[in-house]
């Protein structure tokens, strides 16, 4: 077996228009619960009040508007508490097969072994609009596609967690001939009152309560050829699918609001998770970003306590020690070789120059 990266991710993150940050993605998800509630006759206007959209956007199911992660979640959950019922998830799942996939599915298809096609569907996940975060990796049976919300919301995660479970075996299914099976199914939350449903629907053993919600396949499947094998066809459609990925530009104004969030907090020592939890970010993809922007977490820190240390020794008198204490050190020594590294020059020889400098031009 060809050896594989064993962590894969892919990351459907949130939008910058004011719902959340980060990429916009598509709502293929709430355009089936869109189309789910229609068959029970439930109305779905009151889903999308204040939103964007509308429900009459979602009049073509294969081809859905684009949505801000933040957006998403919250008509997802408007929708989850009305709908009658419980179990959507898996009722969602179970109705797509690989034509739902459409392009993914095709370049799942022409995939050499199944094992190829499994990180191409990760890899190439944000086309589909998905929103977990999704990992590939290695286990004593095989391999574990893990996954998990960037935010902690536990009723809406059980149900995109079924919906992505339910969906994937279906479309492993049709790659592979229905007697397809996962090795087992571990889940990071408790059995809801449907528990059965799960064994029954998924055809599978499942645990819940386990340290992360993952997908376990056998190490047999991994090697089998994929009917519609193509080497030619695979690298043509793979093209195709990274056309169509979200981008990985940063949002507009994420440095600034990290640096604004920052001088805040001058005096303390962030933290990169808190400010991607701010932000409804995974820290990995708040790093990704400011990559992106050309900077990192460190350098925008570095960069906010230098212009302020800088103010505080040319309009203040305020001793060095505490002007290191108002930009987070508790030893001027460190303050003093921090702020030689970032501007070259001692505070002191600063505070002296620009001094003179001042004295000069009221001269």
């Amino acid at each position: 077996m060809p050896k594989r990266p064993t962590d894969t991710r892919s990351i459907a993150s949130a939008s910058g228009n004011g719902n959340g940050s980060g990429i916009d993605i598509r709502s293929g998800i709430v355009s089936a619960l869109v189309v789910r509630a229609t068959e029970l006759r439930v109305p779905t206007h009151p889903w999308f009040a204040g939103m964007r959209v509308q429900a009459s956007d979602f009049s073509e199911p294969a081809n859905p508007p684009y949505l801000a992660y933040r957006e998403a979640c919250r008509i997802i959950q408007r929708a989850l508490d009305t709908l009658p019922g419980d179990g959507h998830g898996l009722e969602q799942g179970a109705r797509q097969s690989l034509a739902e996939f459409g392009l993914l599915g095709l370049a799942m298809l022409t995939a050499p072994t199944l094992n190829d096609a499994l990180h191409i569907g990760i890899g190439f996940a944000p086309i589909t609009g998905a929103m977990l975060d999704l990992t590939v990796e290695d286990d004593p049976a095989g391999v574990a596609v893990s996954m998990r919300m960037r935010t902690h919301e536990p009723g809406l995660e059980a149900f995109l967690c079924e919906e992505f479970i339910a969906s994937s075996l279906n479309l492993c299914r049709g790659l592979m001939g229905k007697d397809f099976t996962a090795e087992r199914i571990d889940l990071a939350y408790p059995p809801p009152r449907y528990a059965a449903r799960y064994s029954e629907m998924l055809a599978t053993q499942v645990r819940f309560n386990r340290p992360s919600t993952r997908v376990v396949i056998a190490r047999r499947w991994l090697d089998l050829p994929m009917p519609a094998a193509n080497a030619e066809s695979a690298r043509q459609i793979a093209a195709l699918c990274r056309a169509q990925m979200p981008s990985e530009q940063p949002p507009a104004g994420i440095v600034a609001a990290i640096e604004q969030r920052l001088a805040l907090q001058a005096a303390e020592m962030p933290r990169l998770t808190d400010f991607a939890a701010e932000l409804h970010l995974t820290e990995r993809t708040l790093r990704r970003q400011l990559a992106a922007a050309g900077t990192s977490f460190r350098e925008l820190h570095d960069r906010v306590r230098e212009r302020i240390a800088s103010t505080l020794l040319v309009e203040s008198s305020q001793p060095i020690s505490q002007i290191a204490a108002a930009v987070g050190f508790g030893d001027v020594r460190d303050f003093r070789r921090a702020f030689k590294r970032w501007t070259g020059r001692l505070p002191g020889e600063m505070r002296r120059q620009c001094t003179g400098c001042l004295l000069i031009q009221r001269c």
